[in-house]
């Protein structure tokens, strides 16, 4: 794996303040990513020392049509709750008994089946209150997360993938198992907006993220949603990619860091990231054979065609294993995250300094 260690952090202190931060994805990518941004936000009446998240959002892909949530969404004509669940018991003040409630899952060969306590629990919210967005916000309270949720749309939308044979492929389930390779993604309907809060969001930001997750089904399809893409680029935050570990089958077989981020480019319409954030950690042999049974390998780093598109590449020691399986190192990549924005807060600071030397 091609890697680059020229990048590093600033040693001097930068100036500490409350910021915001608005997260991008989906699947368990962005719940990983929000277990270790939680730990800075700032909380009432606490005086945190260092750099804190006054506020944190979560915008979440909303178009998987399998497992519980894809029955739900048949049954019921409701958005997918799955995703949505597991970013609340991510960001939920209390890890234990509520969210254990919410993630447990039915078993015993009824109807319920396979369905999650908390997709349930979703779903009758948004039947009660007749707004998806209102359930996902209940819910939040009821846990008492430490960050807003926002889904990447309201709008009742499926993925269409073009096949590297030109066919078509409807439904995210269908895209994932399909042996071709995906070339590009459509939203059905193609117009869909945003939740205005969603905007305001971007727009205010400190900080924005998009991934770790799955490049076609978990990161693309925010980005395809109208005013997205938009809001993150004309937005002032710091911008990062946060690149996934290893390849995934059906999805990124054979795909840089570069690629990746080209190819969320190419469908954002849009060049959004200042920086990735990239692992420089080998994975021991045996996760390596691991994967390679189903083709996947680490994600080849290719540093110069990142600064060749304007994003500096930030490595650390993102990788961790367990049980078999590659795992985001979610504190090490809150705790740089965070360091970004204060560098830039470093940076403006000198800046103003010297402003007013001259002036003076």
């Amino acid at each position: 794996m091609k890697t680059k260690v020229s990048k590093s952090f600033p040693k001097s202190v930068a100036p500490k303040r409350a910021i915001k931060v608005v997260a991008i994805g989906g699947g368990t990518g962005l719940s990983t990513l929000l277990k270790g941004l939680r730990e800075y936000v700032q909380r009432s009446g606490e005086a945190a020392p260092g750099t804190t998240i006054a506020e944190l959002s979560a915008v979440v892909t909303v178009t998987d049509d399998g497992g519980s949530s894809g029955r739900l969404r048949k049954d019921f004509n409701m958005l997918p709750p799955g995703d949505i669940r597991n970013c609340i018991v991510a960001l939920s003040a209390d890890q234990a008994l509520l969210s254990r409630l919410f993630q447990y899952r039915f078993q015993g060969g009824s109807d319920l089946d396979g369905h999650n306590f908390g997709n349930l629990f979703l779903a009758a919210l948004a039947a009660v209150t007749g707004d998806f967005a209102e359930a996902v916000q209940l819910s939040s309270e009821i846990l008492t997360t430490r960050g807003r949720i926002f889904p990447a749309t309201t709008s009742n939308v499926d993925l269409e993938a073009v096949m590297n044979d030109q066919s078509r492929v409807r439904g995210e389930t269908s895209i994932t198992k399909s042996q071709k390779r995906i070339r590009w993604l459509e939203l059905v309907p193609a117009d869909v907006k945003p939740l205005p809060q969603t905007l305001v969001a971007l727009a205010q930001a400190d900080l924005i993220t998009i991934g770790p997750g799955s490049l076609f089904t978990s990161l693309i399809p925010n980005v395809l949603v109208g005013g997205i893409p938009e809001a993150i680029a004309n937005s002032p935050a710091v911008k990062v990619f946060v690149c996934n570990l290893m390849t995934q089958a059906n999805e990124s077989l054979g795909l840089s860091a570069a690629d990746h981020v080209r190819a969320i480019y190419n469908h954002a319409g849009h060049r959004i990231f200042d920086y990735a954030l990239v692992n420089r950690k080998p994975a021991s042999a045996d996760l390596i054979a691991k994967y390679a049974l189903e083709a996947g390998s680490q994600i080849a780093v290719d540093a110069d065609q990142l600064e060749k598109m304007g994003v500096k590449p930030i490595f650390g020691e993102y990788l961790f294993e367990e049980n078999g399986v590659a795992r985001h190192a979610y504190t090490t990549i809150a705790a740089d995250l965070l360091k970004l924005v204060t560098r830039k807060a470093a940076r403006a600071a000198l800046g103003g300094h010297r402003s007013r030397a001259r002036a003076g």
